[in-house]
């Protein structure tokens, strides 16, 4: 399963269990308070799909298990150690073959943010 995190598609293992908390505590985590981890999440450090892919997975995934239909997220801080609030998000559903098209772009090392903004996130259309 993939999910685009700002401009770079991850891969999401679908066999491994999302949050360490299971059952009822984390159905009862609202949606919001996982928007918020990633607004704190990336005010830390904008760049954080590059600098920790790992923590940036587990966001994704945590992510797609509270609202499934989401297959894209976009976080931006206007500047590092920012505060969480000023945190833009949006999220999308990227179609299939957008998303497989991101993904062999990236595999060949010839995506840019640009590009995916283009194909996805519109906010430099003019």
């Amino acid at each position: 399963m993939q999910f685009l995190l700002n401009d770079v598609v991850l891969h999401l293992d679908a066999l491994r269990p999302v949050p360490r908390m299971t059952g009822r505590h984390f159905r009862a985590l609202p949606f919001n308070v996982v928007s918020r981890l990633g607004q704190e999440l990336f005010a830390e450090d904008p760049l954080l799909p590059y600098r920790n892919p790992e923590r940036a997975t587990r966001l994704a995934s945590l992510i797609m298990a509270k609202a499934p239909s989401i297959n894209a997220a976009q976080f931006i801080a206007p500047a590092y150690d920012c505060r969480p609030g000023e945190v833009t998000l949006r999220y999308a559903n990227v179609a299939f073959e957008v998303m497989a098209s991101l993904k062999h772009r990236q595999e060949q090392g010839s995506v840019d943010a640009v590009w995916i903004d283009r194909q996805v996130w519109r906010r430099l259309a003019a």
